[in-house]
């Protein structure tokens, strides 16, 4: 396993990270298989778990914190706030009034007294940057959080927020969480450089593309029905969608990469984008053992100068083959009231 440093924390994480939003009902991992998963993880020198209050509506939470128990100074927790926990319309969001409740929520689901890394799982465009980054520097000097990041934030909104800290004299944050993959490239053009120029740490999520880079989906071979029957994600592995036959294109020619260079594609996905010198970590996600062993198989894939260059011939830097699935479109171009006077 290797290890950097999280941004200018000084604090040093495993380029691989362990993230939970498949414990529990919502990714079908139970508490006994979760475990195992964490015991595997923390054993081949992960060193990080990062997991959400919206995962299972807090069932992920309870589910890490049982499985971290009797270790948990030797790991770097991560957990995030934003998503709806329930039909309350004030039980959501980035406010001052949220965060604080919250955050005690998850403190005691967790089972724990501080959070090394909370992030704001998504831009809250209600609320002022001054807001939540006033509430997360109080809530960091009562001890109860040690750092705080973004996750998913449009490029522009995370220098606004680095703006915001040092215009109000407020801690500021250390990280940013977004997408990225081989099909999944765009935040090659402003998020990384953006991240790199103020010093945050980068946990990239989805570094095996929803599936696509697992080595499971593959031409001529039927989609798993366990996989595509989510109605959140159907449309995901439609290969009537032209796009989504892109993306079978991409992948069966990444497959020729892999196998010229001797990896899996999964070695040759968590490779790429650790090698980007603006990520810190890959946050995998594992379902069963056999799919974490297959991951951390990466842990120590370092590509060489061809490989990458073969890649960028199949999706040039900076291009996203399915650009519809971004969750960090800005609201402007998802709400027409707010470009249609």
């Amino acid at each position: 396993m290797q290890y950097r440093i999280l941004g200018r924390t000084g604090v040093r994480v495993s380029t691989l990270a362990l993230g939970a939003m498949n414990f529990g009902a919502l990714g079908r991992v139970g508490p006994d298989d979760a475990t195992a998963l964490v015991d595997a993880a923390v054993d081949a020198g992960v060193n990080v778990i990062d997991t959400a209050d919206w995962y299972g509506v807090g069932e992920s939470e309870e589910i890490v914190g049982r499985a971290i128990a009797g270790r948990r100074d030797d790991l770097v927790l991560a957990t995030k706030v934003w998503g709806p926990m329930s039909e309350e319309r004030n039980h959501q969001g980035a406010s001052r009034r949220w965060i604080t409740t919250e955050l005690d929520h998850s403190l005691r689901r967790l089972g724990v007294d501080h959070i090394d890394l909370y992030q704001v799982h998504r831009w809250d465009p209600t609320v002022s940057d001054e807001e939540t980054l006033s509430v997360l520097t109080d809530l960091q000097r009562a001890g109860k959080i040690r750092y705080f990041g973004s996750s998913t934030y449009p490029a522009y909104r995370i220098v606004q927020a680095q703006w915001a800290a040092r215009e109000h004299h407020l801690g500021r944050f250390v990280t940013e969480q977004p997408g990225y993959s081989i099909l999944q490239r765009a935040i090659e053009r402003d998020v990384l450089p953006v991240t790199q120029e103020y010093g945050l740490g980068t946990l990239v999520w989805s570094p095996l593309a929803g599936g696509w880079l697992s080595g499971a989906i593959r031409a001529g071979r039927e989609i798993s029905t366990n996989r595509a029957s989510l109605a959140r994600v159907q449309d995901r592995f439609d290969l009537a969608n032209p796009v989504n036959r892109a993306k079978l294109d991409a992948v069966e020619q990444l497959v020729t990469i892999a196998d010229e260079a001797g990896l899996t594609l999964v070695q040759l996905a968590l490779g790429f984008v650790t090698a980007h010198p603006g990520v810190t970590s890959a946050l995998i996600g594992p379902r069963t053992l056999d799919h974490l062993h297959a991951q951390l198989a990466a842990a120590d894939t370092v590509l060489s100068p061809d490989v990458l260059d073969a890649i960028d011939e199949v999706v040039a830097p900076g291009v996203d083959l399915a650009p519809d699935e971004k969750v960090d479109t800005p609201p402007s171009l998802l709400d027409p009231t707010l470009r249609r006077r």
